[in-house]
């Protein structure tokens, strides 16, 4: 099984302290939020958890706790864009405390298991492709021999955040235009040592050097667990993510970052509501347990494929 902490709120940032007491007690709660009332009870051991998956635009709480971490296999998705606090309201200064930490867990963990998301790109009238290139480049210089990937994509408009981007005048390039723009940024991505992939991308980038990519990545596991992974496509994502099957351990509406673009969280109202509700010992993120909930046990298992085969001699 591999663990997605998380895709829908970010809880190195917030809730570090209680997932590592989850790991502790060997088990967390994952409320399904398709039927509320459905309630997952995952087993947390090391010998069926293959690979953990962080998103982040802030690891810094989790630091001091990566030791807690020794009997897992890991990696960090670490979102750094050139947005100011108008569009990324709550993440602290990029220069002073980002790459610092960027580059903390890059000499912790090593470069190859810290991904540097500029994602999502969107244009305004500030944040025009002459500004992001610009950003891109300081930012780039920064992480040189810190991260050996930088993943981008370009912003999606959902129910939760078209009325934000409506608000902000975002606007989209032709196809050229973007072909271009995406080209510019693999030239300065190779200048400092490190290749560009896209996210989720209907739009082919291969003749500017750019790959598509998967986040939760079969090759980068298997690297860092040293063994095959036996896994399939997952298909709850969209169409066009390559990435392996996970189990996400977050939940929507709790993510205190208040980024513009985000599509996980509802009102601010909603997500100051939920997190009145966190509690560092509850087996469940920002919620509490009724009695209408049916909480069931997750059958999960280890994805190594351990035996040798043929092909691996």
């Amino acid at each position: 099984m591999i663990l997605s902490v998380s895709r829908r709120t970010d809880i190195p940032n917030y809730f570090s302290e209680w997932f590592l007491n989850r790991l502790k007690d060997g088990y967390l709660y994952v409320r399904n939020p398709m039927n509320l009332h459905q309630i997952s009870c995952v087993p947390l051991s090391p010998d069926v958890v293959d690979c953990i998956v962080f998103w982040t635009k802030n690891p810094k709480p989790l630091l001091a706790g990566l030791r807690e971490l020794d009997q897992y296999s890991y990696y960090f998705q670490f979102t750094l864009t050139g947005f100011g606090r108008d569009i990324e309201p709550q993440i602290p200064d990029k220069k002073t405390v980002l790459i610092p930490v960027f580059q903390r867990l890059s000499e912790k963990i090593g470069k190859e298991r810290v991904i540097w998301r500029y994602d999502p790109i969107l244009f305004t009238a500030k944040y025009t492709p002459k500004y992001h290139l610009k950003a891109f480049e300081q930012i780039a210089k920064n992480l040189r021999g810190y991260t050996l990937k930088c993943v981008v994509s370009f912003v999606d408009v959902y129910l939760k955040n078209q009325k934000n981007l409506k608000a902000c005048r975002s606007y989209s390039l032709s196809e050229s235009q973007l072909i271009s723009f995406a080209a510019a940024l693999a030239q300065i991505a190779g200048e400092n040592d490190m290749k560009v992939a896209t996210c989720a991308e209907k739009l082919d980038l291969s003749s500017c050097g750019i790959e598509q990519n998967c986040c939760i990545d079969q090759k980068l596991i298997e690297r860092i667990v040293g063994c095959k992974i036996k896994a399939g496509k997952d298909k709850n994502q969209r169409e066009t993510c390559g990435c392996l099957e996970s189990v996400d351990v977050g939940a929507y509406h709790t993510c205190k970052n208040g980024c513009i673009y985000c599509y996980a969280n509802g009102s601010p109202k909603t997500v100051v509501r939920n997190g009145s509700l966190y509690d560092v010992h509850s087996p469940l993120l920002c919620g509490r347990i009724t009695e209408s909930d049916k909480i069931t046990v997750k059958k999960v298992t280890s994805w190594k494929e351990r035996q040798l085969s043929i092909w691996d001699l």
